[in-house]
């Protein structure tokens, strides 16, 4: 088993064990065709790292016409620990080496709590679903919904998170975990996720859009998040859609968020329940039961022309920021997910709709968007693809 804080010592070990976590077991032959090595020198390099526990040696491989060679996997023992905190939810998750989910937890919060009853919280559901796993942590990845400063390993003024601004969650994580951490923002977590494992694959150029209690995008570049100068690089729910728009948590007027963020559409169908204009949202509001996005999704999918509207508003919304973000960076796929994106189909339909008329032809000719397959898994595999890359990395 690797031991924690240990990492590759050369670039062509690290290579290896990017190329075993993303394609699974591989010959010698092939690591070395892969890194122009000669076999002596893959032989050395994998006996390297099969000493510190990043690799087994599983079989022999099919012969090539001559001798044949062993095959090599990531350890079995490896473990990457996902955490996705949201706005509302935290999801944990427990992945082998190649980021196939081992284990799988979720429970309700709310960052405003702060971030010592998250943590602990976090923390807690980290020990529950390693409790039914063998293996030490090798690394945990970190989603947060707000910017996070790289070099601090940290948020910088959350909107939604009073009392997280530069709190250490790579240090405090770290020590009550034992195990190096990674932090980053959510969106850019969940874009990783959609690279590893999702719709986005085989997609070097990419938008990931997050729509749940906060709006992002996810920028990559060349198979590469790109974080900008500070890390807040796409924050599209703060651009503003409507001057005289309601007042977002940003504390300006009229944000994309403001105007169809999770939160955002919760205040609306309220507003047509009390107001009367939507008997199906009037009925679900006596139940007791607070609105939500996905009560507009039901009450949308019934027929009811109000939640409909609602749904198709925010789409346009949606649509005409992301149809000028089409037009400037000329990305080869778009990738809608987050807790509101589960409106599905009728959602989706309006952002395609909209991308599709305002921007321009060659931006759009071979442009899918699509819906995240990951759903819910997107942001904890991402998380180990964030960790996983920088314990599969040199020092």
């Amino acid at each position: 088993m690797a031991r924690v804080g240990t990492r590759p010592e050369n670039r062509h070990q690290a290579r290896f064990l990017r190329i075993l976590r993303d394609s699974g077991p591989q010959s010698r032959a092939e690591l070395g065709d892969a890194v122009e090595l000669s076999k002596s020198k893959v032989a050395i390099e994998v006996e390297r790292l099969a000493e510190l526990g990043f690799v087994d040696v599983v079989g022999l491989a099919a012969s090539r016409g001559g001798r044949r060679s062993q095959m090599v996997a990531l350890s079995q023992n490896l473990r990457f620990v996902g955490v996705d905190i949201g706005a509302t939810s935290i999801d944990v998750a427990v992945l082998d080496g190649e980021l196939n989910l081992l284990g799988q937890d979720r429970a309700e919060t709310d960052v405003r709590l702060g971030p010592g009853p998250v943590l602990d919280q976090a923390t807690d559901l980290v020990a529950k679903v390693r409790a039914e796993l063998d293996g030490t942590i090798t690394g945990v990845g970190v989603g947060v919904p707000g910017p996070v400063s790289q070099a601090e390993g940290a948020l910088v003024a959350p909107p939604i998170m009073p009392g997280w601004s530069r709190f250490p969650i790579r240090d405090v994580l770290g020590a009550a975990l034992g195990a190096p951490v990674m932090v980053d923002n959510d969106v850019n977590v969940m874009a990783l996720g959609e690279l590893h494992a999702g719709t986005a694959r085989s997609v070097r150029d990419l938008l990931f859009v997050k729509i749940g209690t906060g709006i992002g995008c996810g920028i990559v570049v060349g198979g590469e998040i790109y974080r900008g100068v500070n890390g807040s690089a796409g924050d599209i729910g703060h651009i503003q859609v409507d001057g005289h728009g309601p007042v977002c948590a940003c504390g300006n007027t009229g944000c994309l968020e403001a105007a169809f963020g999770g939160a955002a559409l919760a205040r609306d169908a309220e507003a047509a329940a009390r107001s009367g204009r939507s008997d199906w949202l009037a009925e679900r509001l006596l139940a007791g039961n607070p609105l939500s996005a996905r009560d507009v999704g039901a009450a949308a999918d019934a027929g009811d022309p109000v939640s409909l509207a609602l749904v198709r508003d925010g789409g346009t919304r949606i649509g005409k920021v992301l149809a000028s973000l089409v037009s400037f960076f000329n990305p080869g796929l778009v990738v809608i997910g987050g807790g509101v994106a589960g409106l599905g189909h009728p959602l989706l339909a309006e952002i395609r709709s909209v991308v599709y008329r305002r921007s321009l032809p060659l931006a759009t000719g071979n442009l899918p968007i699509v819906l995240s397959e990951l759903g819910g898994t997107a942001g904890v595999v991402g998380a180990g693809r964030l960790i996983s890359d920088s314990v599969f990395a040199t020092n």
